[in-house]
């Protein structure tokens, strides 16, 4: 993770293919992807933020995004389930599923900083990027932005309240092949996904349905159509 960190903070340079940011964006992915399999990733976190928050500033939307959708992830690793002797604290919150989450560790010192770049991004006009790509744009860092703010808010999170006072929470649902739709309701698990997919390619549902292991790394509810 170190060396991926290495070929994204330096834009390629250390594996000669400088500025191309198709690799770049391979390695933030790829960084991303091991970090879901890890539990604890407080000794990371201080270098990788740097290293991500500097990619907010890249001229690629690709490396933009892929950066943001890391600095999510860190934000919700951050937090974990309370235990028997967690005292209620401030920072606690409440995820989807009613359990309070406890703030382990501080993930951004600049937090500030963070939230006024995620901003721009999210309300960027730049006429720069096309019309579909600027949309896109404003969705992930709203999304992005709003699990900064809330950590445990996953992606496509939803304020609006149900018939029952509660509010919808994270509405991603992403189409699978065979039809069918899987909800992804944290960060770790659209990683997993993305990460899975890009291995497996066409044969993710094949893998998904016979292979135990690749089965369990994604605990998910896939809906019919």
């Amino acid at each position: 993770m170190e060396y991926l960190l290495d070929i994204i903070s330096s834009d390629g340079a250390v594996v000669d293919a400088d500025d191309d940011p198709n690799l770049v964006i391979a390695a933030i992915e790829e960084w991303g992807f091991l970090a879901t399999q890890l539990d604890d990733v407080e000794d990371l976190t201080e270098a990788a933020m740097d290293t991500f928050v500097d990619q907010l500033e890249s001229s690629d939307i690709g490396v933009q995004i892929a950066a943001g959708d890391n600095i999510a992830l860190l934000y919700e690793k951050s937090y974990t389930e309370a235990e028997s002797d967690d005292e209620a604290g401030d920072d606690d919150e409440v995820d989807g599923d009613g359990d309070r989450m406890v703030k382990r560790y501080t993930v951004y010192r600049q937090k500030h900083h963070l939230e006024q770049i995620l901003e721009g991004l999210a309300k960027s006009s730049s006429k720069r990027i096309s019309k579909k790509d600027r949309k896109n744009m404003h969705i992930e860092f709203n999304d992005i932005l709003s699990t900064i703010e809330k950590p445990t808010r996953g992606p496509r999170y939803s304020t609006a309240l149900d018939e029952d006072g509660r509010e919808y929470g994270s509405r991603m649902k992403v189409a699978i092949h065979g039809g069918g739709k899987m909800t992804i309701d944290k960060w770790w698990k659209l990683h997993r996904l993305n990460g899975l997919k890009r291995l497996l390619q066409s044969g993710f549902m094949v893998h998904y349905e016979l292979n135990q292991t690749v089965f369990d790394s994604l605990p998910v509810i896939i809906e019919d159509d």
